[in-house]
């Protein structure tokens, strides 16, 4: 079988699709991976065939500098700039050159990154099976729990259902339905009739396959049957080895600290952490900053803090006593797949709801940035770190992903939908209604 792979160009996304991308490789299937030409660098490190597309619209470096002035903002207006620009850029042009690459390619069911937002009318339009996968958190649509792109803690007392709802409503308007002013006449073009008031309508009806493992999602969410918590999708030999000084590690208790690749120029935050940390001389602390702020920007930096611009994260952690970190899932899922509890600072997209979590699950704590200062963040540090219970939680989790396998069971999940869907014909494919 040739399954095409489409993933958002951006590293949290990408290591993780291409993390499948490889397993189904591994299986005998033929991939071809499909991106504009940010996405190819991560690709072809990986070993995969790719095919670039939206060469005009989005050239090598155009989302770095696109992306660039979102990485000093915060809270849910991040998510709403990012769908406003990015979002809606990718689906136009993906929309209009996605057709023919999946015709060159002979491309016969299709993987597609579940945010990046309607493009699966694409496939639908083509009677092409299709498959989705949500490479960051799973968003609850059903009213349960709070949209995770939302900073409001987890609540489940009764009579809650009805606030979730009117948030959805008002996040999905405010967020989704940027794209799907775009998505909604190109399926009438395509002669696709579409519920547009519903928030899932073109969500796929074979296989939806998240990273989050069910044990770490809220409970009480009725996700369709077709939705699979699958666990982390881990690839370390599909990475490009990052150089780091491993001889200035001094053997004392490791503070692993990243606010990943997005939102993470915010200098203030950084001081904040350099400072709180500091204050527990009987840690050693490394500071993943990325490419966003320059060391100058951090003041002085104290003489056994090591900071890089990009870290080998997951053989750090393996190190790790704590891991302070802006909540992204896989920063998140790392941290447990080492048994390795987090504070978390949550600045914008699902790292709301990934923050609730690792606060209801008992693996860290959760600050926000507004009630952010050094005094604060030091008492939380300094609670996860002498407090036995938050890494035996975190080393619960270790013990479910390590068993789970996400990997395997999220590829067998999307082999067979495809076998299936391909082998029943018209039955299980998407067409559209003339």
């Amino acid at each position: 079988m040739k399954i095409g792979f489409v993933s958002m160009p951006l590293v949290g996304h990408l290591n993780p699709m291409i993390a499948l991308a490889r397993n189904l490789r591994s299986r005998g299937h033929e991939i071809v991976f499909i991106g504009v030409p940010d996405a190819g660098h991560y690709v072809r490190a990986a070993g995969l065939p790719f095919v670039p597309y939206c060469e005009e619209e989005f050239p090598e470096g155009s989302g770095a500098k696109a992306l660039a002035p979102i990485s000093k903002l915060r809270g849910p207006e991040v998510t709403r700039l990012t769908i406003q620009g990015a979002g809606r850029g990718l689906f136009q042009a993906a929309s209009k050159h996605l057709p023919r690459k999946l015709s060159e390619t002979g491309v016969e069911a299709l993987v597609l990154d579940t945010i990046h937002m309607y493009l699966e009318v694409v496939p639908m339009s083509l009677g092409m099976p299709y498959a989705h996968v949500w490479a960051i958190l799973n968003i609850d649509f059903s009213g349960a729990t709070l949209p995770s792109v939302l900073p409001e803690p987890y609540d489940n007392t009764s009579g809650v259902r009805q606030t979730n709802l009117a948030a959805l409503r008002e996040s999905d308007n405010a967020f989704f339905g940027i794209v799907q002013e775009l998505a909604a006449p190109y399926a009438e073009r395509a002669g696709l009739k579409i519920d547009w008031s519903d928030p899932t309508p073109t969500f796929s009806k074979l296989a939806i396959v998240s990273q989050t493992p069910k044990e770490f999602d809220l409970p009480g969410i009725p996700w369709p049957p077709q939705f699979h918590h699958a666990g982390p999708f881990f690839d370390e030999a599909g990475r490009e080895p990052i150089p780091f000084p491993w001889e200035k590690l001094d053997g004392r208790p490791l503070v692993y600290a990243s606010l990943g690749t997005l939102l993470n120029g915010i200098e203030n935050i950084y001081k904040t952490i350099l400072a709180a940390v500091d204050k527990l001389p009987e840690t050693q602390m490394v500071l993943a900053k990325g490419n966003n702020i320059e060391l100058s920007e951090l003041g002085p930096i104290p003489s056994d803090v090591i900071v890089v611009d990009k870290a080998p994260q997951i053989d750090l952690l393996k190190r790790a006593s704590l891991c302070v970190t802006h909540a992204g899932l896989n920063t998140t899922l790392e941290s447990l797949a080492q048994g390795v509890p987090m504070v978390a600072i949550p600045l914008g997209y699902d790292q709301f709801g990934v923050a609730a979590r690792i606060v209801y699950h008992g693996v860290g704590e959760s600050i926000g940035t507004n009630d952010l200062s050094v005094d604060g963040l030091h008492t939380l540090v300094q609670r996860v770190l002498s407090t036995p219970s938050y890494r035996e939680k975190a080393q619960y989790f270790q013990n479910i992903i390590a068993r789970r396998r996400g990997l395997d069971v999220a590829a067998e999940v999307i082999e067979q939908a495809f076998q299936r869907a391909l082998a029943n014909g018209s039955s299980e494919l998407p067409r559209p209604i003339s």
